[in-house]
């Protein structure tokens, strides 16, 4: 592993154990070089997986790209950065214990859409008005009026 300070590629590691719900493992590594200390993550990837979106273009699966969206949806919201990493992490493994090897946009969106309703309203409503392209106002009203009819909510009580 490189070190990010000076470059060497001569790093050791000093610690290592199981992260995130035992997926994957944190390393800590320090440079003999500079000295300079830094933490690594293993994770195990079933295959590579590559996303075809909405225009037919096909790009690899970026774990990254996947929690940056929830990073954006969840913003300055209540929600435990454990939790998030759980809700990725789940998603991750479905996609690769499907079996295929193409997972279209769409399927991805819909599977953080689970997970976003389980995690946050504020943040599903969010990431729905991103995901299901909201252009006007109503848009917004008749989700959040699903999401009430679902919870049983009143949407006139505050």
């Amino acid at each position: 592993m490189r070190c990010p300070y000076c470059g060497s590629e001569d790093t050791q590691v000093k610690d290592s154990r199981p992260a995130e719900d035992n997926t994957s493992i944190r390393r800590r590594r320090i440079c003999p070089d500079c000295g300079g200390r830094f933490t690594t993550f293993e994770r195990v990837q079933l295959r590579e997986l590559m996303v075809t979106k909405k225009t037919g273009r096909k790009v690899p699966f970026d774990r990254d790209k996947l929690v940056r969206s929830f990073d954006v949806a969840l913003r300055k919201r209540p929600v435990d950065r454990d939790r998030i990493e759980r809700a990725v992490s789940g998603i991750v493994r479905r996609l690769e214990s499907s079996g295929e090897t193409e997972i279209s946009s769409e399927q991805i969106g819909l599977q953080v859409l689970e997970a976003m309703k389980s995690l946050d309203d504020v943040g599903f409503v969010r990431y729905a008005s991103v995901y299901r392209d909201f252009s006007h106002a109503e848009d917004f009203e008749k989700l959040i009026a699903e999401i009430n009819a679902k919870i049983g909510r009143d949407p006139l009580d505050v």
